[in-house]
């Protein structure tokens, strides 16, 4: 496989790049999709490990979606978010009733806006509803998660790396510990690490002051911070901890949700809803760029009020429930349901995982192999005693000889300092047992040249 590349002048400004390192190339440029595959302008093709950005759930190269947003483009190819669309009223419709309980639905772009639009509900909500002696502005989230790079969503991630040079954020955000039960103390077992981990939450909330915190915004389980899965009290106990001091939870689904964990959302797993969810990436599978916020009933209502009054919600977003975008969205999601890509990511989710195991599960770099569904975490460590980091020179190791393979890994990159060592893969939901053994190989090739 020739992966070279040829030598000319790029003006691209690449995220999460040291472009020093790119002098006198020009990185490889993707020329098509399909499926699991992505092909580059020199014939080479490559199994895409990580969906795009945990986004592209259908695969690749779906001609009926592009077919959708054509006919769309023609019809009505974009209308002002305060007028409304056919497309976009009935792609509000649905996502009700996927959640099964009434609810709005505020569109967006991306998954920062998504969150932060939950934030700035969550604030004017309490505003305008809250008790007398309180005023809730303060947001909760946990270290080592993502929630966006506006400077409210920014402010509510948990990884230290993502803000350095960027701080100070925006005021009123509070971190807490997340759950981790690979690094939790030898003594307690998982369920009782989760009850600790509740229990540190409700410390920060009692330290704050629960008069103050207007909400909790967490992924039912943390992804781009490392695949960690919480304990199955955790996430009951929290929404059990937001009903005790009035707190909002926010469910930030922006990965998780769309077929990923093997249920179509993620919060299934506990059977616990939260009071707003936040959606991006899988709604549209990467086709068009569409983030929605979803809001119970209740706490839409409390937006209602006289003219001239300023309870409603004063924000708009330019391409918010653009007409194109919430047509292919409603496909793509028709797509994920018809296809049964939620049962697909189930199984082969699970497949992987124990092909993992199978093959490398005793290597001496290898810590744990945890997920739910196409979402992995593969932690790998110096040391599996001490569970020491791998060094971030060896992890580059094993993603340049998976790609050697024809396989893009995903990593934890630019979040903890020295603990970015957990490889992340969550391809398409339509890939097959073969191209997930294509994957095994592939990390299995890249620990055995780590090793050295």
């Amino acid at each position: 496989m020739n992966i070279s590349n040829m030598t000319m002048p790029d003006h691209l400004w690449r995220p999460i790049t040291q472009h020093s390192l790119l002098a006198g190339t020009t990185p490889r440029k993707i020329v098509k999709g399909k499926g699991v595959w992505l092909t580059d302008n020199m014939g080479n093709s490559f199994i895409d490990a990580l969906a795009g950005l945990w986004c592209v759930n259908v695969g690749y190269g779906r001609k009926e979606l592009a077919e959708v947003a054509a006919h769309q483009m023609e019809e009505l190819s974009y209308l002002a978010p305060v007028l409304s669309s056919e497309p976009t009223v009935a792609f509000a419709d649905k996502l009700q009733s996927m959640l099964g309980f009434e609810s709005h639905v505020y569109f967006s772009v991306s998954g920062s806006e998504a969150n932060e639009t939950a934030f700035k509900i969550a604030r004017q909500y309490h505003l305008q509803n809250g008790k007398p002696g309180e005023y809730r502005y303060k947001i909760l989230s946990r270290y080592r998660a993502y929630h966006g790079n506006t400077l409210g969503s920014m402010s509510a991630t948990g990884q230290a790396e993502r803000k350095m040079g960027y701080e100070p954020g925006g005021a009123g955000f509070v971190h807490v510990m997340p759950p981790y039960p690979y690094r939790r103390h030898e003594k307690l077992t998982v369920e009782e690490h989760g009850a600790e981990m509740v229990k540190l939450m409700e410390e920060t909330i009692i330290h704050e002051g629960a008069q103050t915190i207007a909400a909790l915004v967490m992924e039912p389980m943390i992804s781009g911070g490392g695949v960690i899965v919480p304990p199955e009290c955790y996430v009951p106990g929290i929404r059990a901890l937001c009903d005790k001091y009035g707190i909002l939870l926010i469910f930030d689904e922006v990965v998780s949700g769309f077929g990923r964990t093997g249920k179509m959302f993620g919060h299934q797993h506990w059977n616990t809803q939260a009071d707003i969810f936040t959606f991006a990436k899988g709604l549209a599978s990467g086709y068009m760029p569409i983030a929605a916020t979803v809001v119970k009933a209740e706490i839409f209502n409390a937006f209602l009020g006289k003219p001239g009054e300023m309870t409603h919600f004063r924000q708009i977003n330019t391409f918010g429930g653009h007409t194109v975008s919430t047509a292919v969205a409603m496909r793509n999601v028709q797509i994920v349901e018809d296809e049964d890509l939620t049962g697909n990511s189930a199984r082969m989710g699970q497949y992987f995982r124990d092909q993992m195991i199978a093959e490398v599960g005793d290597h001496p770099f290898v810590g744990e192999v945890r997920g739910l569904g196409l979402l992995t975490g593969i932690e790998l460590v110096e040391d599996r005693q001490t569970k020491v980091p791998l060094p971030e020179a060896k992890l580059n190791v094993v993603t340049g000889a998976a790609i050697q393979s024809g396989v893009f890994l995903g990593r934890n990159s630019n979040t903890i300092p020295g603990r970015c060592n957990v490889l992340l893969i969550a391809p398409p939901l339509v890939i097959n047992e073969s191209e997930t053994d294509q994957i095994v190989a592939a990390i299995k090739k890249g620990l055995t040249a780590a090793m050295g």
